[in-house]
This record gives structure tokens, C-alpha cells and sequence, in this order.
């Protein structure tokens, strides 16, 4: 089993708070991944070595700032696997925070606090980021409302890097009422530019457990709903391959000089991967941008902004806390298939609490246009989220 603490990683003695008590999210309490920078406090990504490198911060990160102006408290710096390469929320140097929705599975990474402080009722909003579904998986396992926004409306200023054209900030709460608020912060009310069109994708859908699929199924949108392949005569799993090599070259370019410097002693899984990583080529990277490209043409071209694909977050609940870490590679694998879609073109993707399945929570997806972001959380209250007692 593996050990428990606490999501915090450091507690503030008083929450810090912006100038102006008022604004859209006055009062509400935030915790914040430790992947981003609070000046005065250090940021330690979930890694120690690096904590003890980095002094304490001199400027703090945009998008802190900007929740601080218009009325949040925050109260501390969540936990976070280490240097953000994983998705399970196992940190092998600090430990893996409860799953409030279901104690006896991981609680989804890398935005492992943030998701589990959120669950556990102990802040109104959790901050964290997303490359590869460290805020959508997370969002599912422990069921809450996960928020990537649209690539690039967010400022990644102040954020530890993994994959710069990937990585985003990214958002947990307990319901829609916060979610939308907080997207007011960040972008602009949108005119409705026609009814929506709702997708459900069948290459999709299939990498999805029988039953999995069939519990999100009883929530499908009234009406009639496309239900054609994303990639027609296409395979998903090149996407996914596209994906590790891109994100790989650049997580190395981004890392891999501190890290061959410092030599943090990772944990199992951490360690691998980025071996991994220092292995890829130019020539493969330029290769994977240029199939990136035509991903991302195929996806602008597919997905009109009135359209919205609805899928399964992850393909299955969470993995217990027992299962070895070769059976949690594997499901990583599987679920980076459906959760890369979004990352390769800069989509905002939500993941509705919507499901109970072997007594856990299973998210449901709303996946639009770049840009689309508040359309899409509007979108969401379409769905009865489930019922789970978080506190």
C-alpha cells in the first residue's frame, strides 16, 4: 500500500490575499500545485532537490495574481508528482495524497493535491496545471470538476515547464457555479453562434471499459448526438505516439540540463521516463511536429465551434493503491490515447463528475473549439453531475 500525506505540501499561517477583498471570487479559498511560483515562497514541483536548488520565489506567477486581485484566498501550495512527468499522483520522495471519492485508489496526478483538497472540501478551488490530463484525470478519480482551459488563455509565466506547447494552467471544483466564475476572470462572456452539436466519438468511446462506457451512456444528451469516428480509417494510437515523442523532446530540452547537473533521485516510473525522454532525436521530434500539425488541422477543421465532443475522461476509474507500478504505466498509456486529443491542438476539455462505477467516480468529457471555454462549461450543466459526499 502505498503511503498517504497530507495534499498540502505547505500551509500558509495566514492565507495570503490580494488588495481588494471584492471580486468575482472573494472569499473563496484556493490551493495552489507547487509547480507554481508565490514570490516569498520557495516552489518545489513536487521534487526536493529541486525545492533545495530554488530559493524562494522573487515574482509570483500570473494567474496566482490574478485569482489574489479579484478576491481568492489562497492557503497553500498543494502536493504534486515530482517535476509533474505523471499522471497517478504516486510521488515515491513525498507521498500520495487520500482519494476522498474512494481512500483505496490513487487520487490522479500530476495535480494530485489540488484534486484531492478540492474533494476533500478543505478549498473552494484548486489550481493546477495540465500537459497530458494532470488536471482531467485527476478531476475523474476523485470526482470534481476539472478545467484545461484553451491553450495560451492563461499565462504560463512563473510555471515550472514540462512541455511549453503543451502545458497549461488548469482548474478543480466542487461545482459549475465556481468553474464559470473563474472563467470569467479569464476570458470574456461569448455570444452563442447557433445550437450545439453534440459528438460523441466511437474511436473514442472504444478504448473505454464495457463498464465504464455504459455508465456515462445513461448520461448521453437528449436528442440526436453524431456518433462517427474522430479519425475515420484512422488509429488513435499514432496520436498517442505523436504525442509521447513531442511532449518527450521538449520536456528534455526544458529539464535535462538541471537534471543531468543535479541528478534528483526519482522515483520508479519518474526516472524512466525521463531516460526516455533524453533519448528522443531531432530527427523524431521534427518528424512528431509535423504530424502534430496535421493532427491539429484535422481537429480545427473537424470541430466547428458549435460543436462539442462528449467522451470518457479516463478509460477507467482509478487504479488502486496496490496495483504495481508496471500495471499503472499501462493504464497511463491507455488513458494519455484519449486525453492527448485536446493537448495537440490547444482545446479546452472539462471533465464532468458524472458516474459511479466499482464504487468510483468516472468523469465524463466536453471537449470544443479553441477559445470555446466558457460555451463549454455552460454546455456542461446539460449533465446531472453525480452525487458524492466529499466532505
Amino acid at each position: 500500500m502505498l503511503p498517504t500525506c497530507d495534499p498540502f505540501i505547505r500551509k500558509f499561517d495566514t492565507p495570503l490575499r490580494g488588495s481588494s477583498p471584492s471580486g468575482a471570487l472573494a472569499g473563496l479559498r484556493v490551493g495552489v500545485k507547487d509547480g507554481f511560483d508565490i514570490a516569498g515562497h520557495v516552489t518545489g514541483a513536487g521534487c526536493p532537490e529541486w525545492a533545495d536548488f530554488h530559493g524562494p520565489a522573487t515574482k509570483t506567477s500570473p494567474v496566482v495574481q490574478a485569482l489574489l486581485d479579484v478576491g481568492a484566498e489562497i492557503i497553500g501550495k498543494t502536493q504534486m508528482d515530482e517535476l509533474a512527468y505523471s499522471l497517478m499522483g504516486v510521488n515515491a520522495r513525498y507521498g500520495t495524497p487520500l482519494n476522498p471519492a474512494a481512500p483505496d485508489r490513487v487520487p490522479g496526478g500530476s495535480s494530485s493535491g489540488s484534486a484531492a483538497s478540492v474533494a476533500a472540501g478543505l478549498v473552494d478551488i484548486g489550481l493546477g496545471s495540465d500537459t497530458g490530463g494532470s488536471v482531467r484525470l485527476p478531476a475523474s478519480f476523485c470526482g470534481v470538476y476539472g478545467w484545461r482551459p484553451t491553450h495560451g488563455l492563461m499565462s504560463g509565466e512563473n510555471l515550472v515547464p514540462l512541455a511549453p506547447s503543451y502545458d497549461t494552467p488548469g482548474f478543480f471544483t466542487r461545482d459549475l457555479t465556481t468553474m464559470a466564475a473563474i472563467a470569467s476572470v479569464f476570458q470574456k462572456d461569448q455570444t452563442p453562434e447557433g445550437p450545439v452539436t453534440f459528438w460523441l466519438p466511437s474511436d473514442l468511446w472504444s478504448l473505454v471499459d464495457d463498464g465504464v462506457a455504459g455508465a456515462l451512456r445513461a448520461s448521453r444528451p437528449a436528442g440526436e448526438c453524431r456518433l462517427d469516428p474522430l479519425l475515420p480509417g484512422g488509429d488513435l494510437t499514432d496520436w498517442l505516439h505523436v504525442f509521447r515523442i513531442h511532449q518527450g523532446y521538449e520536456i528534455w530540452q526544458a529539464l535535462g540540463a538541471w537534471i543531468e547537473e543535479h541528478q534528483p533521485d526519482f522515483g520508479p516510473g519518474i526516472r524512466e521516463r525521463f531516460d526516455t525522454a533524453s533519448k528522443i532525436s531531432k530527427q523524431e521530434f521534427d518528424s512528431a511536429v509535423e504530424r502534430r500539425s496535421a493532427i491539429r488541422s484535422h481537429l480545427e477543421t473537424s470541430i466547428a465551434p458549435t460543436t462539442i465532443l462528449v467522451f470518457p475522461t479516463s478509460p477507467g476509474v482509478a487504479p488502486l493503491r496496490t496495483t504495481p507500478q508496471e500495471d499503472l504505466d499501462v493504464f497511463r498509456n491507455a488513458a494519455l490515447t484519449l486525453l492527448c486529443v485536446a493537448g495537440h491542438a490547444g482545446l479546452p476539455q472539462i471533465s464532468v463528475p458524472l458516474a459511479i462505477h466499482d464504487g468510483a467516480p468516472i468523469g465524463l468529457s466536453l471537449l470544443g473549439a479553441r477559445g470555446t471555454d466558457l460555451r463549454l462549461i455552460a454546455a456542461a450543466q446539460t449533465f446531472a453531475p453525480v452525487s458524492l459526499a466529499h466532505t
